[in-house]
């Protein structure tokens, strides 16, 4: 007989009445809760757009349902998969739910990426079209030929920024929106595979919404990294995502309805954002504050949670360290803000104090992944005490356990440190074309093993000790020490590369590098970080590298990273 997994967590959530452990849940897909809200409140806001345009629930609709009439019209069919490359504008609203609503597949796709990290990702994930802005034209051109790409569709900011056209580009830093790259001009449509997205959403073709099964039918390839440096594509149902949403509406029960506003600073393409924000915002019935900025303008920021009434924010550490820290805090008007979750990388304690002082806002920390919608636990929303360096309980319906890492059939007890596995309705249906990888982390008995090292206490309280081992987190993002090393190796001057985080007062953790160069090789520390820009996205790119005449390494030859970030 197995031995029986330890719930604390239920006595704890059952004894404080913290908020549920078990809920029944609405068996439909997240398109269907859109297209009641717009049946039910057709001219409630459903986006505000600081720098343009808002939208009601029903202009919004209105443009999916002509977004999907026409991709249905140029033969996409349900399972096929589109890539969005789009930051926080209207545009990814739109053509996400328009891609939910003829069953096709969304392909989340970071703007930040490299071309070559993009086509890997096209290429895996076998999009037929990209929905983009004309700022990524120039990318997508480079590799359009290396893809399996039918369509492109191209939108504008200023589509919904009317009258702002003379400070857009004060919206972006060059290093990551290049407004060299015909960014506010039309897109260039040189055949009739290109399309603009403005005149694609204006048709009379008949929308017809598809049949979906919540249970089986693919909604969301969400991409993370993992520890082979390979990118995978976590593939979420319908109900996966629509549940999640479900979960987070029932972890906030302090927030109410129809109140307020969610303030979406997190990135749509990321599956906290994804998740928190958008179906989120839906599941409250209220409108989301869609944040463009990059990297975001906290000035104007704290009049936006004063000026739209922000009940709820979501973000990572380094946003609240700002946000506690920023000059106009003392003068901003923080009363409308109820709850804040904090998630991406481990909230530190006099953080959370000092924004909790300057908003008079519960702030708590949360954990959740890529292949779990993402969020499988929060520390309770009002609790009486901050448990610290805790990502707090599970979510209603999900079990957790820890087991050894080294014999998964082997239960842990309370307290003892091992790989924590996560089972729930949110859990991801296996990475797409990677059978080995998806049979590594899914097991049969629906188990997702996260890689990462934890421990359970008596009151139920996760706490991670390791994250997926080697892992770096830069403001929320994951980067694969592996990924860097190999593009280190690729510079012709490297014998020998590491990488491991070092510590950043803001962004939790920075990359940092350690060379070895060939014999009779010269090359500056600027030269290497030059090279890595052409390869890695910004923020995976190494702020430090170090030059050492040898790296220590194991008796079996493996590079020891932790022995190197002991000297920084």
């Amino acid at each position: 007989m197995s031995k029986k997994i330890p719930t604390p967590w239920l006595d704890t959530l059952i004894d404080k009445k913290y908020r549920v452990f078990t809920m029944e849940y609405e068996e439909v897909g997240p398109f269907e809760f859109l297209k009641r809200r717009t049946r039910e409140t057709p001219d409630d806001l459903m986006i505000i757009f600081p720098e343009g345009t808002n939208m009601t629930y029903s202009q919004v609709m209105q443009k999916i349902e002509r977004m999907a009439a026409h991709l249905s019209h140029i033969g996409l069919e349900k399972g096929d998969r589109v890539a969005l490359l789009l930051p926080n504008t209207p545009h990814y609203i739109i053509a996400h739910y328009a891609i939910l609503a003829i069953g096709c597949v969304v392909v989340q796709a970071n703007p930040l990426y490299t071309e070559h990290e993009l086509k890997n990702q096209l290429n895996n994930s076998g999009a037929k079209i990209i929905v983009s802005l004309t700022m990524f034209q120039k990318k997508i051109d480079k590799i359009i030929e290396n893809t399996q790409l039918d369509y492109i569709i191209l939108g504008q900011i200023q589509t919904f920024i009317a009258g702002y056209k003379k400070i857009l580009g004060k919206l972006f830093k060059k290093s990551i929106f290049d407004p060299s790259s015909r960014s506010y001009d039309a897109p260039i449509i040189k055949n009739e595979y290109t399309f603009h997205f403005d005149k694609f959403i204006e048709n009379d073709f008949e929308f017809k919404e598809a049949e979906i099964d919540i249970d089986t039918d693919i909604a969301i390839f969400q991409y993370t990294g993992g520890t082979t440096g390979v990118s995978k594509g976590a593939m979420l149902t319908h109900r996966n995502v629509s549940i999640n949403a479900q979960q987070a509406r029932a972890m906030l029960p302090m927030v109410p309805d129809k109140t307020g506003s969610i303030l979406t600073v997190l990135p749509m393409f990321h599956v906290f954002g994804l998740t928190a924000c958008m179906n989120l915002a839906i599941q409250l019935g209220i409108p989301q504050v869609l944040s463009i900025s990059s990297p975001p303008d906290f000035t104007k920021i704290l009049k936006w949670i004063e000026k739209y009434k922000i009940t709820f924010f979501p973000g990572v550490p380094a946003m609240m360290t700002v946000i506690a820290n920023h000059e106009d805090a003392p003068r901003t008007d923080f009363d409308s803000l109820i709850a804040v979750i904090s998630g991406g990388a481990p909230l530190p304690l006099e953080v959370a104090k000092k924004f909790m002082k300057v908003t008079d806002a519960y702030i708590v920390e949360g954990y959740g992944l890529s292949e779990t919608s993402p969020l499988t636990h929060i520390n309770p929303v009002g609790a009486e005490e901050m448990v610290e360096g805790s990502i707090g309980l599970p979510a209603p319906d999900t079990m957790i356990k820890i087991v050894d890492p080294d014999d998964y059939s082997k239960i842990l007890d309370i307290g003892e440190v091992g790989e924590l596995c996560i089972k729930g309705p949110q859990v991801f249906q296996g990475y797409h074309s990677m059978p080995n990888e998806s049979r590594n982390a899914l097991k049969d008995d629906g188990w997702f093993r996260t890689g990462d090292i934890a421990r359970i206490d008596e009151r139920g309280y996760t706490y991670i000790v390791d994250r997926k081992k080697d892992i770096i987190i830069v403001s929320g993002y994951n980067v694969v020490p592996r990924e860097v090393e190999e593009v280190l190796y690729g510079h012709p001057a490297i014998l020998e590369a590491a990488v491991a985080g070092m510590t950043h007062p803001t962004k939790g953790e920075m990359v940092a590098s350690w060379v070895v160069l060939k014999d009779g090789e010269n090359a500056s520390e600027d030269e290497i970080i030059k090279y890595c820009k052409e390869y890695l996205a910004p923020y995976k790119v190494p702020k430090a590298v170090t030059f050492r005449k040898e790296l220590p390494k194991s008796m079996v030859g493996k590079i020891l990273r932790r022995k190197l970030q002991e000297k920084l």
